[in-house]
């Protein structure tokens, strides 16, 4: 049946598109060491609701709005960079405590997920991402209806969510193995890399950064 087939292409895009671990991946790895399988599982999914709606974007060709944050790239493109410096520099500076000594609020989690999907929502131009996976799986939505293309859609939701639950689930087990002085390096370098991450974005306004702009936010 053809729902099962676009489930399935779904599944593949979605995972496809979210297996770069650009700075978005290494926040959440960050958050998945300093916090819980939960915190980081949560941010990945806002990354994934992000993606989904770019997905979207591609799949119905809605031009206007993407000719709009097209026209808007380079305000996107600053402001991403900044928010991703940003939470660099607050990594950074954390302060290393034990996991389980940090208190797992709903309100936290809700800013983890819409921290992670707002930051990735900075990137309109990955959308380009999903029209080239789209093309290059030979995924087309002319002929469908719309509760096909939703199908679709849903299946890339499900497929980019599978990679953030893989990922943190697979760093979360390994975060038993870190101690108070393990932590305190990892949110260093993390948070030195999500800087470097920021400053790059912010360049790339400037200056071609050629395949490294692929793995930006």
């Amino acid at each position: 049946m053809d729902w099962v087939n676009l489930v399935w292409q779904g599944l593949l895009v979605g995972f496809l598109a979210s297996v770069p671990l650009g700075p978005i991946g290494v926040i959440c790895v960050q958050r998945t060491l300093s916090g819980s399988h939960r915190s980081g599982f949560v941010s990945g999914l806002g990354a994934a609701t992000a993606d989904t709606i770019f997905a979207t974007l591609a799949v119905f060709s809605l031009s206007f709005l993407t000719d709009f944050m097209t026209a808007y790239k380079v305000w996107f493109t600053a402001i991403g960079g900044i928010l991703v410096i940003v939470l660099g520099v607050s990594i950074f500076n954390k302060r290393v405590r034990r996991p389980s000594q940090r208190r797992q609020t709903r309100s936290s989690l809700v800013s983890d997920y819409f921290s992670i999907l707002l930051l990735t929502l900075t990137n309109p131009a990955y959308i380009l991402v999903f029209i080239t996976l789209f093309a290059a799986l030979g995924i087309s939505s002319e002929g469908y209806s719309v509760g096909l293309n939703v199908v679709l859609l849903l299946g890339v939701l499900g497929g980019a969510g599978a990679w953030w639950f893989t990922l943190t689930y697979v760093v979360s087990r390994l975060r038993k193995r870190f101690r108070l002085r393990h932590l305190w390096w990892i949110n260093k370098i993390t948070g030195g890399l999500i800087v470097l991450f920021g400053v790059l974005l912010v360049l790339s306004i400037v200056v071609d950064l050629g395949p490294v702009e692929y793995i930006l936010p």
